[in-house]
Formats: C-alpha cells, sequence, structure tokens
C-alpha cells in the first residue's frame, strides 16, 4: 500500500506548494479535490479539461515531486431537492470524471448524494428509521424515485470512461453504512458494479461499526481509503448516544470527535485494518485526511504520516491480519 494524502487539507496553498509541503513530508501520493463541497481546492476540472497546457502542467507538478495522484475528489450531492444545486454538483462529477479519464487515474470518490421530500423542500432529508410510516415511505421514495435512476446513469458514464466511482460512506447521505451501499449497488442496475466505496473508518466508529468486519463485507468493493481517527467520549455517549448536534467548537459537550490516527484507536487496531485489507486484495493509498479539532494542521497532519509510515512498516505483504 501507499501513504497518501487528502490535498483539500492544504485548500489555502497553492498547488505547488501543497505538493512540496507533502512531499517533504514523505507521502507517496495526493488525492486531489476539483469541486463540491471543498471547492475548487486546487485544480478546476472544467478549465483543465478546457486547456490540455494546464493537464500537462498538473501531471508535472504531480510527478515531478515523485508523487502519483491516488483519485480526484468532487464530494457533493447529484440528487439534492434544489434543483440548481444538483445540476451543479451532477456537471462537477461529470468534469471530474472525464479529467479522472484524461489523466488516467481510476478513481473519483465522490458522495451518494441525498434527496428531499417528495412533496418538495429545499432541504435535503436523511431518513434514519421507518416509523413512523411516512418515514419509511419517504425512504423508500428517494432511493426508486432519486437516488436509483441518478446513479444507474452517473455510474454508466463513469464506467463508459473507464472511471471507477468510490462512494465515501458519510452520515447524512443515503449511503451511509455498509447495507445502504450494496442497496446503492443494486438500485444502480446493470452499472452498479461500477459503485465501489472510499472507506474512512472515522465515518464507521462514531456509528457503533466495525471497521474490520466491514472490510471483510466490503472486499473487493473498497477502491480507495481514508486513514482519519474517531475518539469517543464515553460519558457523552451514555447521557447522549452518538447522534451528536453540539458544535465541534466544544469538544467536550461533543459525543465523538474526529481525531488523528492512533489518538481514538491504537497501533494494534490499525495494524488489523491494514491488514485486513490486504486480506481483501486492497493495495490502493491510504489517504490522511485532517479534520482534528484539538490539533493544529501541521502537528495533525505529520503525526498521521509518522503513525501511519510505522504501521505500513510493521504490516507487509502476506502478514496474517491476527498476527
Amino acid at each position: 500500500m501507499k501513504l497518501g494524502v487528502f490535498l483539500v487539507l492544504l485548500g489555502d496553498r497553492k498547488l505547488d506548494e501543497a505538493l512540496s509541503y507533502v512531499q517533504a513530508a514523505g507521502v507517496d501520493c495526493v488525492e486531489i479535490g476539483v469541486g463540491g463541497y471543498p471547492g475548487d481546492a486546487h485544480v478546476d476540472a472544467a478549465a483543465c479539461l478546457a486547456d490540455a497546457g494546464l493537464r500537462d502542467a498538473l501531471r508535472t507538478a504531480v510527478s515531478s515531486r515523485d508523487l502519483e495522484i491516488s483519485a480526484l475528489s468532487c464530494h457533493g450531492n447529484p440528487v439534492h431537492p434544489q434543483a440548481g444545486m444538483a445540476a451543479n454538483y451532477d456537471r462537477v462529477f461529470r468534469d471530474t470524471v472525464r479529467l479522472a479519464a484524461e489523466l488516467g487515474v481510476e478513481t473519483v470518490v465522490t458522495f451518494s448524494g441525498q434527496p428531499g421530500d417528495r412533496d418538495g423542500g429545499r432541504t435535503p432529508n436523511w431518513v434514519v428509521q421507518t416509523w413512523p410510516p411516512e418515514f419509511g415511505e419517504l425512504l423508500e421514495w428517494q432511493w426508486t424515485e432519486k437516488v436509483g435512476p441518478y446513479w444507474a446513469d452517473a455510474a454508466a458514464f463513469a464506467q463508459d470512461l473507464g472511471v471507477k466511482v468510490a462512494i465515501e460512506l458519510h452520515p447524512g447521505f443515503i449511503a451511509y453504512n455498509t447495507a445502504s451501499f450494496f442497496r446503492l449497488r443494486r438500485e444502480a442496475g446493470s452499472a452498479g458494479s461500477n459503485i465501489y466505496v472510499n472507506l474512512d473508518p472515522s465515518h464507521l466508529f462514531w456509528q457503533g461499526m466495525d471497521p474490520l468486519q466491514c472490510v471483510e463485507a466490503l472486499g473487493g468493493a473498497i477502491a480507495h481509503v481514508h486513514a482519519k481517527d474517531t475518539a469517543l467520549n464515553a460519558r457523552n455517549v451514555a447521557l447522549n448516544g452518538v447522534l451528536d448536534t453540539a458544535s465541534y467548537t466544544k469538544p467536550a459537550e461533543r459525543s465523538w470527535l474526529f481525531r488523528t490516527p492512533g489518538y481514538g484507536h491504537d497501533l494494534l487496531f490499525w495494524k488489523q485494518f491494514v491488514s485486513q485489507l490486504r486480506v481483501v486484495g486492497y493495495d490502493g493509498a491510504l489517504s490522511i485526511e485532517h479534520e482534528d479539532a484539538l490539533m493544529s494542521l501541521d502537528e495533525g497532519f505529520r503525526k498521521s504520516c509518522r503513525f501511519m509510515r510505522e504501521v505500513l512498516m510493521a504490516e507487509e505483504p502476506g502478514a496474517a491480519w491476527w498476527a
């Protein structure tokens, strides 16, 4: 496997500066954001598609530092209830897929999206239970009328260009756990096999999921992996559960926080996690994503690099997952 970084964490820096910074930290590859919620952090997909010179400059900027592009990312909501927003996210997704094909990048990372209400409304509506009955009815409508038709077409579009779609399982969107991911594949019909997972264990921990079990269940559907941790506050969980709306700026009030790898779960877990990825045949990037409210960007990123390097050095190919 290769150590990577989700480059949007350096979105306030020019591309060359950001690439030089992560190169000096010893990463092997970069996941580049080209639109969606993070914005055009370093690359405008539409502009690159229109200008071969920009594409060449991007290739050179990366390769001259002995780096590779692990994925392009365009996290968005292409089934947003506001038609204009949905159309914009869809345009960014398709431009990103086209750009990935031009650059020879095989994976695009995004979200499944989340529709709203069937009777109108301007806000996405994430349904997490099926009672009272109108909740379950709305959920079925979202799947069959919005999500399924969209991804049947969008996944086929990417497949035709030889690009994998890696859905980041994330609460707030309709595909957020193992079961909803496999439903997304089914709802997309014949193109569902081109829908994969961007596996971020931090989003699984706080839902009470076991990333090791998820890796085993998802197997060959894993196309990209984020390296980010979560720490749970046992007392706050005992009092309030894990469905947490407390501000990230008030960590003492929260049930969970995103953390730098090693600050939520120990070295043994991360060794087992990497080993389990090897067992199911994954040999791609471990892309560091920094969202640790208790560390500066520089501290969190550098500690993540050191920790994940130790994990990767400990887990040689062929090692048993229980070692």
